[in-house]
């Protein structure tokens, strides 16, 4: 039975800040504030799941082994802020890719919810409990197809159009702001 509450995060332009089709780990910073942020959430009990669209892959821009690194760097990150996330699912394919067995329409590319209901079924997440945070109208459809409720952050969100013609529940100037208004208390 799925009973715990996962915050969705998406990696570039979110979680960290944005870069064009980073490659190398130094290349991922984390956005400002989201550490603390991400640390209060955990120790309410919620599941912190990274879901990222990374069409590098399928474009040959940057390799698996490449992604891992810098994955591996983002974990480091996150744990000198006491934060651990329960899992990391990414993407990898784009119709317009140039990789054999990349290149294809899928299921998981957000705005498709595949992502997240594949981590809702291996980690037990409760998905209308929990929340889907990016910074592209994709993020907030790929949420809102998933049954979550769903934070647009940055630029885009406040000036922007609904994604899909749905109003997403929040819109913040910051992931750190989204972030502190998902942990408030709730009467």
């Amino acid at each position: 039975m799925n009973t715990r509450p996962a915050v969705f995060l998406d990696r570039d332009g979110t979680l960290t800040e944005p870069r064009h089709y980073p490659s190398r780990p130094a290349d991922l910073i984390l956005a400002a504030g989201v550490g603390p942020a991400l640390r209060r959430l955990r120790h309410q009990g919620w599941s912190l799941v990274l879901v990222t669209n990374q069409s590098g892959l399928a474009r040959g821009l940057f390799s698996l082994r490449a992604l891992d690194a810098m994955h591996r760097h983002l974990r480091t990150l996150l744990t000198a802020h006491g934060v651990h996330l329960d899992g990391i699912y990414v993407c990898p394919h784009h119709p317009d890719g140039t990789v054999d067995g990349l290149s294809f329409r899928c299921a998981c590319r957000k705005p498709n919810a595949g992502l997240l209901v594949g981590a809702a079924g291996e980690l037990g997440i409760d998905l209308a409990s929990s929340w889907m945070v990016g910074d592209f109208a994709s993020d907030v459809e790929a949420g809102r197809r998933a049954g979550c409720r769903t934070a647009w952050v940055g630029p885009a969100a406040l000036t922007g159009t609904d994604p899909a013609g749905t109003e997403p529940t929040l819109r913040t100037a910051t992931v750190a702001e989204a972030l502190h208004h998902i942990a408030r208390p709730r009467s």
